[in-house]
């Protein structure tokens, strides 16, 4: 993965994904980008769209300025936000499919439900090298997977997550909002994000609470990297009130929540679990980061993904954001394990 050469394979793998959407001529499409959006994704949506016979319009708005803290992979992009941008909002609730290829991605910017609600459906494509997406092609069993666990999830009342390394938390279900992502979707009014292969539960505030153990080989994906030392994550109401650990990973959670000086960014965003058994647990070793945005390490088969920051089920919009797969974890949904020791049952 040296170069930015747009290869055959990479546009017949963005066309089968949107086949998989069912998107055709008959329908309006806006890609969504940004001024710094991956410009060799942006291309060759365009031209897999074109195979497929229609003709998109683009949307690019301005990147943000950074702010003090370094934002990364958070799902909560900012590229909407203002009133200048309403014409791009409008736009997009007038389109019948808006690919996404901004940065973050909008799974829990402000302005989602606004856009959903006028039937638009959003086909996200994750900011990753194209080669990483070209092996993650649709799989009409990992649908079925992913359906029957998000089934499961919605149905329980309580999900327990433990581990050898001394988890254990506890998490209420009544009114949790759960979806299940395989990384496409025919809906209108429906977001999904490609690579897929999760199911996640948006909890009620305070409704989680116990402790979570990161191992060496978990991984936090603010920072693209695996955990190399325990870190030790205790919660209480919702929310991380301890961060405990002697390594550098600990060390880097404590100052990154410190500073975003906002008391959401440590509150619980999701839980769920990875079924995808495409995903690999070694691909964040094969990649520089600018070439990953992590999606893939989210829809491991078997990880358990706890994330902090952004709830819109909850109230909360923040862009302090972790997402934390933890592998070896036994998830159990009132009382019945959907994953022991790591392994999908």
């Amino acid at each position: 993965m040296h170069g930015e050469t747009i290869e055959g394979y990479h546009v017949e793998a963005f066309a089968e994904i949107f086949r998989a959407s069912d998107i055709g001529p008959h329908e309006t499409v806006a890609i969504l980008a940004e001024t710094g959006s991956r410009g060799i994704n942006v291309a060759i949506a365009e031209l897999a769209l074109a195979q497929l016979g229609v003709r998109p319009f683009r949307l690019v708005a301005p990147t943000p300025k950074m702010g003090a803290m370094i934002v990364r992979s958070t799902g909560a992009s900012r590229v909407l936000a203002g009133a200048a941008m309403a014409p791009l909002v409008a736009a997009m609730k007038a389109a019948d499919v808006v690919v996404d290829l901004t940065l973050e991605g909008l799974m829990h910017a402000p302005q989602l439900g606004e856009i959903l609600a006028a039937g638009t459906r959003i086909q996200v494509i994750s900011d990753e090298h194209p080669d990483m997406l070209a092996r993650m092609p649709p799989d009409p069993a990992l649908k079925e997977a992913v359906r029957a666990a998000a089934r499961r999830a919605r149905e329980a009342k309580t999900m327990t997550v433990t581990s050898p390394a001394g988890s254990d938390l506890t998490v209420d279900m009544a009114g949790a909002q759960t979806v299940g992502i395989w990384g496409w979707t025919d809906k209108p009014g429906t977001l999904a994000h490609w690579p897929g292969g999760i199911v996640v539960s948006f909890p009620r505030a305070g409704t989680v609470a116990g402790r979570l153990v990161l191992s060496p080989g978990d991984m936090n994906l603010t920072y693209k990297r695996y955990v190399e030392s325990p870190v030790a994550l205790t919660l209480e109401g919702d929310r991380v009130v301890k961060v405990e650990g002697e390594g550098v990973d600990a060390r880097l959670m404590r100052d990154t929540l410190a500073a975003w000086g906002d008391a959401d960014a440590a509150a619980v965003s999701h839980v769920g679990w990875g079924l995808n058994p495409a995903a690999r647990w070694d691909a964040l070793t094969m990649m520089d980061k600018a070439d990953t945005n992590g999606t893939e390490l989210r829809a491991v088969a078997g990880n358990f993904l706890f994330s902090t920051g952004a709830n819109e089920f909850a109230g909360r919009f923040t862009e302090g954001h972790f997402d934390l797969p933890m592998m070896g974890c036994t998830i159990s949904l009132d009382g019945t394990p959907v994953v022991e020791y790591g392994r999908l049952l």
